[in-house]
């Protein structure tokens, strides 16, 4: 969820191979023998052993929210996974303006929408140590009419060290109460109405409300989200290159007999295999675990790049390479479909999404690593890197309008303009307004500055806003997409 300014797509471009697909033929080891550098990892690699390589969707679930031993879910002793001190830093880390500009953007479109008096819900994706929601509800709750308005906030969150964080920055000394419906609620210290706006927890977008229950309009915020979630990566082959084979399910059975001579190229898996051990001295290759080429089609890439016309044009030219996130689709039909509303709710309320990706292509070999702010592989250390992967806007985007005729999409276009369209840099000045102290002033120029600084890859331009909102036929952009604040 997340990695500060140095992000960047480096890895393959069309027709180069990736830095993590072995040329070597594979060597299997005994697990018996092997040292792992993490629990997770022996995990892991007895599993490759025991039943054939793994999807990259899997293995990245794995590393960040195994029980036993993932990045996030997996307490250490003196680890703080954000911050300077940790291995990434986000936006709401380098400057509370980041938080303020994204409240006055879901105020901007509830005024928009009619402001209505109640059944506001707040929902935000993987929060982390919930900076960005104390910002938010510290602007909002300034705005009166809305934060009467505001029935709850929600937070979607799998990891119970970081529901902890979260509580004790919102709620204070606020006690975790069980719920019947959600999970898990504390009392905030923000309030509405003269009482303390609740926080609710829940480990998915599925476990939120049902939206059938009353007149809710939620409004989403998503950063640093999408690119955490698993992906699929696949590459197109050439007739030449598929002899008669034998469809594999995931458990490695047979399940179906292919063609001897296909006409066309065709979609390959690529799959995380166990690499062979080596010497100490070799610097070639240091992971445990590397991408090889499934030798056979498998289900998924039987079906799932088949779901978009982009991925098919993609397909006939071997060499191709895509990355496909079907949980992130998933979850993005998820705020669309409560968006939407049914035949009995009328559509109401708004995501904004804010990650990083191209803005209209497909992402290739962008699964990287991050740790102590620096980019490693991410074969090395399972449930001790983080990991991510470019988001692909476009397909969330499809996924949402594919889902609810009563939704229309904005986006995407970089954060740096987006943010100068909200007020980052008027905000900036009237912070540093009364400010002597030469050290507070140089940390929020430089923050708002980072956060929109294009050149070198940096924030303003590799990260990008997107924007689910009510179907208005084109007539009425959210604010920051072309639209206009309306009174």
């Amino acid at each position: 969820m997340r990695h500060g300014s140095a992000l960047l797509t480096r890895y393959l471009r069309f027709g180069r191979a990736s830095p993590y697909i072995s040329s070597r033929p594979l060597r299997w080891s005994s697990s018996s023998t092997r040292t792992w550098s993490t629990p997770l990892a022996k995990i892991i690699g007895e599993a490759i052993e025991a039943t054939g390589p793994i999807s990259i969707a899997y293995y990245m679930r794995q590393c960040l929210t195994s029980p036993t031993g993932g990045y996030y879910t997996t307490e250490r002793a003196a680890h703080d996974q954000f911050g300077k001190h940790g291995d990434f830093i986000t936006s709401p880390d380098i400057s509370q303006i980041f938080g303020e500009l994204v409240g006055i953007w879901v105020v901007t479109e509830w005024m928009a929408q009619g402001r209505k008096s109640s059944g506001v819900q707040l929902v935000e994706l993987g929060p982390g140590r919930g900076t960005l929601m104390d910002d938010l509800l510290r602007t909002l709750c300034q705005f009166k009419k809305f934060g009467s308005a505001v029935d709850g906030v929600y937070l979607v969150e799998a990891s119970h060290s970081l529901r902890e964080v979260q509580r004790k920055l919102l709620c204070g000394d606020n006690a975790f109460e069980k719920t019947d419906s959600t999970g898990w609620m504390a009392k905030s210290k923000y309030m509405s109405n003269s009482d303390p706006i609740k926080v609710y927890w829940v480990e998915d977008t599925q476990l939120l409300p049902n939206p059938r229950d009353g007149t809710p309009t939620p409004f989403f915020v998503a950063h640093e989200f999408f690119d955490a979630l698993p992906i699929h990566a696949f590459t197109s082959v050439p007739p030449a290159s598929q002899p008669a084979s034998t469809l594999l399910m995931p458990d490695g059975s047979p399940a179906a007999r292919q063609p001897s001579s296909a006409k066309e190229p065709q979609w390959r898996e690529l799959l995380v295999s166990v690499a062979a051990r080596t010497l100490p001295s070799d610097k070639e290759q240091q992971t445990e675990f590397q991408l090889t080429t499934a030798k056979a089609s498998n289900p998924a890439s039987l079906v799932i790049p088949e779901s978009s016309s982009r991925y098919k044009r993609l397909k006939s030219t071997p060499g191709s390479t895509i990355e496909v996130s079907p949980e992130g689709q998933k979850v993005s039909q998820d705020i669309a479909r409560r968006i939407g509303g049914t035949k009995d709710r009328q559509p109401s309320g708004a995501g904004l999404i804010i990650d990083y990706g191209p803005l209209s292509t497909v992402p290739i070999s962008s699964l990287r690593g991050i740790q102590n702010h620096q980019r490693v592989s991410p074969f090395a250390s399972p449930g001790r890197v983080d990991l991510s992967a470019d988001v692909d806007f476009t397909a969330l985007a499809e996924a949402a309008l594919s889902t609810s005729p009563n939704v229309e999409v904005y986006g995407p276009v970089e954060q740096g303009p987006f943010l100068q369209t909200m007020g980052i840099e008027p905000r900036a000045q009237q912070l540093l307004k009364g400010i002597q102290d030469a050290d507070r002033r140089k940390l929020i120029e430089s923050g708002y500055k980072r956060l929109i600084e294009s050149a070198g890859g940096g924030m303003g331009k590799t990260y990008k806003a997107m924007a689910i909102v009510p179907e208005s036929g084109g007539k009425r952009p959210p604010v920051g997409f072309g639209g206009t604040v309306v009174s």
